[in-house]
């Protein structure tokens, strides 16, 4: 098994966070040997995660954090990034490839997230918000 590294930071309800969030996942899936293409996914889900966390979990408020782990290994790579906000039902979400949401704006992030990673999930967090889990399969992982 090869060492692993891991951080984390409680951040800013802001979109300096979710800049500051993708920088630190992709710098450590380069460090420990993810090649471009997967670093790129990596990168575009936890930016998808930040931004639902600080935009629709916390509403960008000052009085709320975004609580974001990540521990990074050649077997995986693995982000918790959790807000603090009044949670929602993740089964009740629109189908963003439904007819009539297909020319929306939005919506598409939990879709994306599923297929960016090789592991997604999402829940209710205690005491509040709701915390994405995701999970890249390394370099090093046993098929």
């Amino acid at each position: 098994m090869s060492e692993s590294r891991s951080l984390g930071l409680r951040l800013e309800s802001k979109i300096d966070s979710v800049d500051a969030a993708e920088l630190i996942v992709v710098g450590l899936a380069r460090e420990v040997g993810y090649n471009e293409d997967k670093i790129g996914q990596l990168g575009l889900a936890v930016r998808e995660s930040m931004v639902n966390a600080v935009a629709h979990g916390n509403g960008y408020s000052k009085d709320k954090k975004v609580h974001f782990y990540v521990e990074a290994s050649s077997e995986a790579l693995t982000v918790k990034i959790r807000d603090e906000g009044e949670g929602f039902d993740p089964e009740e979400a629109p189908d963003p490839t439904a007819p009539e949401n297909l020319l929306k704006t939005s919506g598409r992030g939990l879709l994306l997230m599923r297929a960016l990673v090789d592991e997604f999930s999402l829940e209710r967090a205690e005491p509040v918000g709701m915390q994405a889990k995701l999970v890249a399969h390394g370099p090093a992982a046993k098929s």
